[in-house]
């Protein structure tokens, strides 16, 4: 994701990727060349003056040290492309607390802390966004197009492109994660529902939509078909809820917004314009360009100060920690994508009345001290807390936030 919005930025005028972190510096100076940034112009730095003298010099920085990288002046706007809920907290909070816009590839930290992360950057007064181009974000074009045109947004989704196999490892994916030359811990979590569950669990907290059950239906559907299956049950449907979130099979990689009107005049200009007998109309957009899109939200930030998409409307929904496998008392969990857990979205506070662990706190420190089977929901009873974690430590400055 990194490499490609470096690679696409050259492209574009009047932004400039000053300076990249990672904690191999030979991905960063391939990040570069792929781009075409010839191998003089990149200075490798490791202080704060020399970052910021290479900066003036319209240089590129390669760089070790995100935490240092956030403080270097001449850069206006950091992207967090890491994926890793620990990284992209820290990576976030050292942006707001030098006052540059933070924009977040990273919705597993977003779904755990950002609701305070978003507080933050208010008080601070820069913007922190989810990025164009991820699901999330062009969720929300559509959401924004149809909210703005007065029409009632009944549902929102996205597609995805292969069966929900709970049980995915990167072992069971591991020719498929070759074939696309990915790492088979992503491609787990895709088989696996949790990049799903995460994904529409930011898409909830920004918009106040809910999952209509716990892990979300995941109809089996074509385009056409969206419009009535998001009817009500009462209705001929298969939702109980209108205004949810949900995923569906058969359409990825594309989004959709199910929108509705009670105007007679405004069904019959729908059904003149083929969108349908209604009353639902689904919008589609067939398409989502991952990180190729994130400068546009960097542009946003910068330009317009605002956001593509954040948590606007607090904790909505909660991606819970759930068994992979049988685990025993004593057994440490691994992380997203691994072979001990995977992810799935509830109403937050039911997530909440069952004390369940968010999937973005998870992580390989974590032992567990109560068994707990296939399936089930692990709980904070059953881990000890990581007190030396940051993400553990904003998640309960954000949960106390929230109790006010």
């Amino acid at each position: 994701m990194g490499r490609g919005m470096i690679s696409q930025i050259p492209s574009m005028n009047g932004m400039k990727v000053v300076a990249t972190s990672d904690l191999q510096i030979d991905n960063v100076a391939r990040a570069y060349e792929l781009a075409g940034v010839p191998p003089e112009e990149v200075v490798t730095a490791d202080t704060l003056e020399k970052a910021e003298r290479a900066v003036k010099e319209n240089k590129s920085v390669a760089m070790t040290d995100s935490g240092l990288l956030c403080q270097v002046d001449g850069i206006d706007v950091i992207v967090d492309a890491t994926e890793v809920p620990e990284v992209g907290t820290s990576v976030a909070l050292g942006a707001i607390e030098h006052k540059k816009h933070i924009v977040m590839l990273n919705v597993e930290a977003d779904i755990t802390v950002g609701v305070y992360l978003n507080s933050l950057a208010e008080e601070q007064g820069v913007v922190y966004t989810g990025s164009a181009g991820d699901e999330p974000g062009a969720i929300m074009e559509l959401y924004d197009f149809a909210d703005a045109l007065g029409f009632e947004v009944v549902g929102l989704g996205k597609g995805k492109n292969n069966p929900l196999n709970t049980g995915a490892t990167p072992d069971s994916v591991a020719e498929a994660a070759r074939k696309k030359k990915s790492n088979p811990k992503m491609i787990a979590s895709f088989q696996d529902g949790t990049k799903t569950m995460v994904e529409m669990n930011a898409a909830a907290n920004a918009t106040g939509f809910l999952p209509d059950k716990p892990g979300m239906h995941g109809f089996k559907a074509g385009v056409k078909e969206l419009p009535d299956i998001f009817r009500l049950e009462s209705e001929g449907g298969q939702v109980r809820n209108h205004k949810i979130v949900d995923f569906v099979q058969g359409i990825a990689p594309g989004v959709f917004a199910i929108i509705s009107s009670e105007k007679e005049e405004v069904n019959e200009e729908m059904k003149y314009l083929s969108m349908g007998e209604g009353p639902n109309y689904v919008l589609y957009r067939p398409y989502h360009l991952t990180s190729l899109e994130t400068p546009l939200s960097v542009a946003k930030a910068y330009l317009h100060n605002t956001p593509t998409s954040a948590p606007y409307k607090g904790m909505i929904a909660e991606t819970a920690t759930v068994a992979k496998v049988d685990l025993k008392a004593g057994d440490s969990l691994d992380t997203i994508g691994g072979y001990t857990i995977y992810g799935r979205i509830y109403d937050y506070e039911e997530a909440k009345s069952m004390n369940a662990l968010p999937i973005g706190l998870v992580s390989n420190k974590l032992m567990l001290k109560n068994d707990v089977k296939k399936g089930e929901a692990i709980t904070y009873s059953d881990v000890d807390h990581d007190d030396s974690s940051l993400i553990w430590n904003l998640r309960k400055k954000q949960d106390a936030m929230l109790e006010r």
